[in-house]
This record gives C-alpha cells, structure tokens and sequence, in this order.
C-alpha cells in the first residue's frame, strides 16, 4: 500500500475534538472474503457500507485507522461539481456518459447529507451551501458562465453581486460569486468513523493497523498479504487516493499527492463569529490556487489552501493563510490560531477521478482533486452496485491506467505551479 513519511494521524483540531478513537484491529491469520478494500477513507468505508447493507461479504484493510488520510484532514466542504462546467464535461464525454457525470458529481451533496442522516451519524453537518468566489473579473466571467449552465440544467444555483458577497461573507474583496444551495459542511473525522461504524455494525470487517505488502493472484483469487496476516478474495477494490503506492503497477505515477493545509482559530466571540459567514455557508475561492474557509459548529475560523510538502503541527508554517483571512476580516486581530495541519489529495493529470479495471476483479477509484467529501460518498454506492456485478451504467468514466510522464519530477512541478499560480493571482491573470 502506501509509502507514507507520516507514522502518526497529526495533531489535528479534528482529532483533539472527534470524541472517540474508534480503533480497529489488526488482521491476523489467514482470512476470506468476497470483495477487499484496500483504504479505510470514505471511498473505501462508502463502498464496505453499501456491499455489507447488500448482504456482502467485504473486508476493510486499512494501514493505520479509518480516516487516517484526507478523509480525517480534509476542510470538511461538501462540495458539488467537478473541476470542469457542465457544457465541457458533455464535450468531453458525449450526450450520453457526460449528462450522468453532471447528474451524479451535482448530486453528490444531497445524497451525502442523506447518508448522514439515514445513518444518524453525529458529525455536525449542515447542508447551508457552497460559494465559488469571485476577486478578479477573469475569475468573475468564469462564475457566470458556470451559473448561465447550471441554471439551464435547473440546478439550485444563483449568482451573488458584490454587495451580495459582501452581506454572505463579511468582507468586501469579492466582486461577485456563485452560491449552490446544495453544498455545505461536516466534520471530517466524525463522519470517517461514523462511516466506520456504520459498515461495521451492517456486517462489514474492518481492520486497522493493516498495511497491504502484496497483492498477488493465486488459484484464482486475489491474495492481500499484511505483516500479520492474509486475505483471499474474489475482488478487490483500491481506494487509497493520495496515499497511494507501489501496490499495483503505475498506479503511484498516475497521480500526483499534493499537501493541502488549514489552519484554525480558537472558538470567536459570538459578536465576531456573528461577521464571518452570518449564514454558514462554506466559501472557497475561484483562481490559480484554491483558498477555502468555512465557519465550524463552535464558533471556529478554518483556513485552508496549498501548503507545504512536508507534515505540519503549526499555524506558523502556513502564515500566508492566517494573514490572509485577517486581510479578509480584520476583527480577528487577536484572534488565536490554534491548530494547523495538513494531509495529501491526489491530483490527477486531467483533474478528473479516475476508475480503472486493470485485471479481472481488481477495481481502482481515486483522484478526487479535493473535491472528495461528498464525490467520494456517492461513488462508494456504486463502486458497490458494480463489484456486485451489476449492469447499472457507471456514472464515471472507467479509464485505462495511465502514468503521469516524468512523474519522479513532481516535487519540483508542484512548487512551480503553486509559485506560478500565486504570481498570476496576484496579477488577476
């Protein structure tokens, strides 16, 4: 499974306040089940929940503890879409594959908040929206022709002026905006583990503390070795998304991990709080590089963006974060930053998730760009359906296996994007 410098789950806002561990055990001995999954985050955890509700038999390999990556990490926006406008994606993928990208991907939000709350799954969601901000009229135009195809899909979708985007979120930077009622916000971590629990509680074993070694095929069935054990299955599904490895061949140079770090303050002052996004919605901003925030259910500031590539515990390493959201807000002068963090999303060189079938039982899903939350939950039911061998249309592409050409230069083509991406904000281009 994964190469992973980290050894431990970081010292993160979410873990200090998640209320439980919810470890699991280790796999020991040898073991059989119909469909493995390699990977404990919502992918995975989606996927285990939906074939184990189906009466399947499923097992969970996870390296550490669900929610250990992104999906514990993450800025906890329940965003819809993909990287790319409806009319692009139906360009790109035809009358009949592209309106089922846009139904799905669109639909994500509502159907995770319904997961949630057919589960009753304690994780502080709020279903209040998602704003695309505007600061520049490059980025502007952008919003407009995405709300001009929304609208014409019939998609809760509205475009806010900059008085609008004033009274939403509290500050005057912004010239114009995009709000999608379908969006909103949750707690990362309680909702991994409340995915977790769910699973396991509907039939599903879950292991943690298991790194897959080796992936083999053996008199028919597919063999996942651990340090301590060993389980035979018919199919097996990888879902490890910026942990990736060297599991399967060319699967690690297909995409690219990048850091993304937040930054939190410590609960503001009702009258503070009050200024910030009165109306909860999640924010985040259209431009080269991605910055988002959102209010949490105490009163917290969450920043997030490009970070370092190396693990972090301190707002200090991300300064540019906390600077910026007091350009945003001024009144959080004196404000707190108690807590920063970082974790790896997985970049695909098209910005699409990607779903290969590279062997007979073997199905990969990652890539989600930073757009997992609510992407990764849907995809969970029908990454089921299809290991259950249902002939249910899939509502992504299923794509050959592809390494990123002179992948091993990554580091190096990240930090110049993110260099470059700055410049061009900072020069509206």
């Amino acid at each position: 499974m994964p190469n992973m410098p980290e050894g431990s789950p970081p010292r993160s806002l979410y873990r200090e306040t998640v209320g439980g561990t919810g470890d699991y055990p280790a796999l020991a001995g040898a073991q059989r089940a119909r469909v493995v999954i390699v990977g404990g985050g919502f992918t995975g955890l989606s996927t285990a929940l939906h074939l184990a509700e189906a009466g399947d038999d499923v097992a969970v390999l996870e390296a550490y503890q669900p929610g250990w990556g992104a999906s514990g990490r993450n800025g906890g926006q329940v965003n819809p879409g993909l990287k790319y406008d409806p009319d692009t994606i139906e360009a790109m993928f035809g009358p009949e594959l592209g309106p089922r990208m846009i139904d799905f991907s669109y639909g994500a939000p509502d159907f995770t908040f319904g997961l949630i709350r057919r589960l009753s799954i304690a994780c502080e969601a709020r279903q209040n929206g998602t704003i695309r901000a505007a600061i520049r009229p490059k980025p502007e135009s952008a919003v407009r022709i995405t709300a001009a195809q929304c609208e014409r899909r019939g998609m809760p979708v509205r475009v806010l002026d900059a008085q609008a985007m004033a009274t939403q979120t509290g500050t005057d930077r912004y010239i114009s905006g995009l709000f999608d009622a379908r969006g909103g916000d949750l707690h990362p971590l309680k909702y991994s583990l409340g995915l977790a629990a769910a699973a396991r509680n509907a039939g599903a074993r879950i292991f943690g503390g298991s790194e897959v070694l080796a992936l083999k095929r053996e008199t028919g069935r597919w063999v996942l070795r651990t340090a301590n054990g060993s389980v035979s299955a018919e199919k097996v599904l990888v879902a490890t998304n910026g942990y990736t490895g060297a599991l399967w061949p060319g699967l690690e140079q297909s995409l690219v991990p990048v850091f993304s770090a937040i930054a939190a303050t410590e609960p503001l002052s009702p009258a503070v709080a009050a200024t910030i996004l009165p109306q909860r919605p999640v924010v985040y901003e259209s431009g080269n590089i991605t910055v988002y925030y959102r209010i949490d259910a105490k009163n917290r500031l969450l920043m997030g963006g490009r970070g370092p590539m190396r693990p972090i515990e301190d707002a200090s390493a991300i300064g540019y974060l906390t600077d910026y959201a007091l350009r945003l807000w001024p009144a959080l002068a004196g404000a707190s930053w108690t807590h920063a963090w970082n974790g790896r999303v997985a970049i695909t060189k098209d910005h699409l998730p990607h779903i290969h079938e590279p062997d007979d039982g073997i199905l990969i899903c990652l890539g989600y760009n930073g757009r997992g939350v609510a992407m990764a939950s849907a995809i969970g039911a029908a990454l089921a359906q299809r290991l259950r061998g249902s002939e249910t249309p899939f509502p992504m592409p299923i794509s050959p296996l592809k390494p990123i050409r002179f992948h091993r230069f990554w580091p190096l083509g990240v930090k110049a994007a993110i260099l470059s991406g700055r410049v061009k904000d900072r020069f509206g281009l």
